[in-house]
């Protein structure tokens, strides 16, 4: 099958009047040359609307714009996918900005190893600062490896669309879900389904600016009942494609990890949430709906002490949950990224 493109670039466009001309100059001077730009403005109130227009006329062969009433992150990256055309498609939220090989070295490797996924390391800037405060992904090499029931590599893929490339004829049917925070880490899983195969590219080349005031910074109880309420909607999903037996260890992990480890860590930064209730809340639920983190394989000692810090650390965390302890994760958690400033991400 043939595409007018390699790849189709999605940038979601909101505000952010500042920044998005670094983000668009950089898409626009990449050096793999066979792609689209679709700029999504999801109902700006700045002067970001203009400039997108303005570029696209600068650019009409490379970017195109739409214009569409606000309606948050997840309708905005549903009407870029809905509208692209090429070969792969990515992500781009338009305060960031990328490496002018990001698209041509994400493609060169999943074409090379006819891969459904190709994912780069990223770091992570703090807006306000402008430091590096994390890098991510790094640790994977240049190695192509098959989705497998018995390996979890895949849950120490960070979800976000914005590092990888997809294979868009296998994520067509897919919809990032109305969930506010997390609906790039559901739409990660959900297309372990149709996934085969994930290639890596270990260089940096993505740069994510954080903001601690945006949404994924922000969670409240809401957000959190929202995402167990999806999270069993992505598990009628694996047993709708006759999945669920074969991935249950996978899919149970996922939910512990970003659900009982991720957003409880988040959700602590709230004073109105009583958080010893909330963490006895969680963890009936995932016994409940995805109990078998309990027994996981991913888990065992004489699994985990191979494979590194990160599988050390998922186990010591469970340990704790396991033994009515985890407020003391929470404590641990938060005094070694608040006070000894170490990013930590699974």
């Amino acid at each position: 099958m043939t595409y007018p493109y390699k790849v189709s670039i999605v940038a979601l466009v909101y505000n952010l009047q500042d920044y998005l001309p670094r983000c668009l100059d950089a898409l626009v001077g990449q050096t793999l040359q066979e792609i689209e730009i679709l700029c999504v403005d999801d109902g700006s109130t700045d002067n970001a609307p203009q400039i997108i227009e303005e570029y696209a006329k600068r650019y009409p062969d490379k970017i195109k714009v739409f214009h569409k009433e606000n309606g948050g992150e997840f309708t905005t990256r549903n009407y870029g996918l809905q509208r692209a055309k090429g070969e792969y498609v990515t992500f781009v939220d338009t305060d960031d900005y990328v490496e002018k090989d990001w698209a041509e070295k994400l493609y060169t490797a999943a074409k090379t190893n006819d891969a459904d996924i190709a994912v780069c390391a990223f770091e992570r800037i703090d807006m306000a600062t402008g430091n590096v405060v994390g890098k991510d992904m790094t640790n994977f090499g240049a190695v192509t490896r098959q989705v497998n029931p018995k390996d979890d590599f895949v849950l120490f893929i960070n979800p976000a669309p914005w590092n990888k490339i997809y294979r868009r004829e296998k994520i067509q049917e897919f919809s990032f879900l109305p969930l506010r925070g997390f609906n790039d880490t559901l739409f990660f899983i959900s297309s372990l389904t149709k996934i085969k195969t994930i290639t890596f590219v270990p260089e940096v080349l993505y740069h994510y600016y954080l903001r601690y005031n945006s949404q994924i910074h922000t969670i409240n109880k809401k957000d959190v009942e929202n995402l167990k309420k999806y999270l069993l909607q992505v598990k009628e999903l694996y047993r709708q494609k006759g999945q669920y037996e074969q991935m249950q260890n996978i899919l149970d992990m996922m939910a512990l990890i970003h659900l009982g480890i991720s957003v409880m860590y988040r959700l602590s930064y709230d004073k109105q949430v009583n958080m010893k209730k909330e963490m006895k809340e969680t963890i009936f639920y995932l016994d409940k709906e995805f109990p078998t983190w309990r027994t996981s394989p991913f888990l065992k000692w004489k699994y985990v002490r191979k494979r590194g810090i990160k599988h050390i650390g998922l186990w010591g965390i469970t340990k704790l949950y396991k033994w009515h302890m985890p407020m003391v994760f929470l404590r641990v958690y938060r005094f070694v990224v608040d006070v000894l400033k170490i990013d930590i991400k699974f």
